[in-house]
């Protein structure tokens, strides 16, 4: 019982995590409205979310001296008051401040929280247990970003970050209650952290985890303003979009992880990406049919989940030792790529090349990525 409420309160976690990062691509339409501000200048908000996330990821090897417990305590009233911050924020600065703050505990809470999931369980149940702390996020996107995506549009976008705000303090109290406290393992010198990194493996990782989301991102990043003015969709049904995009991402991740079991996970991640570009294209050519614009949103972002979970399989395989480290740089990666990916497709837009253009620009970034994990997997699969 103890094990199960445990990893339900870090799934609580990993749920306001995802509805601080993933309900932004459903609302930026009502917000932008409420605060007078461009679709683009929105798209900041899915940056400094990011930016937040990559600064704060390695923040657990500051505290490595602690139990692991109360770094999860301490994150979790960061993601709480962060989350409230946005929920009353009155323009775009505080706004832009807000998510910030949000973004920092990200990282940090996922490589943590995977750690203690593991210690809590036998070693044959330690992936199931991640899989589960992880199903938080997988949630969010299949549940939350739709209702919060119809809350902003029947009532206010700031329900997007109060519902975030909540499920922190849920995780909060359940990690209190349930979550044991152990003490830190044995210091090892930061110098030892570092020493998988001078070897080639990870860095590919990271580059190409850094592309490969980007490309996406590219264009997820502004998926709800190009369904509704490109696409055509009513705003009353893009919670149903959403809902299926978030199936999408389950579908994917539990399909590329299967897979991932049969064939090098570097192999899976490299295909995913070359099936990123056809699709990045199609969403360019032929958003403005709304059939075609759902199914790829459904594929897009079954795509964006498929071509991460091997990755971070992959880096936990080639980070031994520095196992926290290797798990703050991709989240580094993946959201340092969030924030440049939204950037580059707020440029593209203002210069007026439509709001589809920016699934264009990340064509390349699929190009380059799976050029990178081709690689790897001749160097590294055999």
């Amino acid at each position: 019982m103890t094990q199960s409420s445990g990893l339900l309160a870090l799934a609580c976690g990993t749920f306001a995590l995802g509805m601080a990062e993933f309900s932004m691509m459903g609302i930026l339409s009502p917000l932008s409205q409420s605060l007078h501000v461009s679709i683009p200048e929105a798209g900041d908000f899915i940056s400094a979310y990011a930016l937040g996330v990559s600064l704060g990821s390695p923040l657990p090897l500051l505290f490595r001296n602690r139990p692991l417990k109360h770094i999860l305590l301490g994150l979790c009233c960061v993601i709480f008051a962060g989350n409230l911050f946005a929920a009353s924020s009155w323009g775009y600065w505080s706004l832009l401040v807000a998510r910030f703050l949000a973004g920092l505990p990200h990282g940090a809470f996922f490589g943590v929280g995977a750690i203690v999931a593991t210690n809590m369980v036998e070693p044959g149940r330690r992936a199931t247990a991640v899989a589960i702390m992880a199903a938080g996020m997988t949630m969010a996107n299949l549940f939350g970003v739709p209702l919060a995506t119809w809350l902003a549009n029947s009532w206010s976008w700031r329900s997007a970050f109060g519902i975030a705000a909540a499920f922190a303090i849920f995780a909060f109290l359940g990690i209190l209650a349930y979550i044991p406290v152990r003490e830190p393992p044995r210091e090892k010198g930061l110098r030892r952290e570092f020493k998988f990194l001078e070897k080639s493996a990870p860095w590919l990782i990271f580059a190409a985890t850094f592309l490969g989301q980007g490309s996406i991102y590219c264009w997820y990043s502004y998926v709800e303003p190009i369904l509704l003015n490109v696409s055509h969709i009513a705003s009353t049904s893009i919670k149903w979009v959403m809902i299926l995009a978030g199936l999408g991402m389950v579908i994917g991740g539990l399909l590329s992880g299967k897979l991932a079991d049969r064939f090098h996970a570097s192999l899976v991640s490299g295909c995913t990406a070359l099936l990123i570009v056809p699709t990045l294209l199609l969403i360019y050519f032929f958003s403005s049919c709304a059939p075609l614009a759902i199914a790829l949103t459904f594929i897009g972002a079954g795509a964006l989940f498929a071509l991460g979970g091997p990755l971070q399989y992959l880096i936990v395989r080639y980070s031994r030792g520095g196992e926290i480290l290797g798990g703050a740089g991709i989240q580094i990666a993946f959201n340092a790529s969030n924030a440049l990916a939204a950037w580059l497709g707020g440029v593209v837009i203002n210069a007026n090349l439509g709001l589809a253009a920016p699934a264009l620009a990340g064509v390349p970034m699929a190009i380059a990525s799976a050029a990178i994990l081709f690689w790897f997997y001749r160097r590294y699969g055999s």
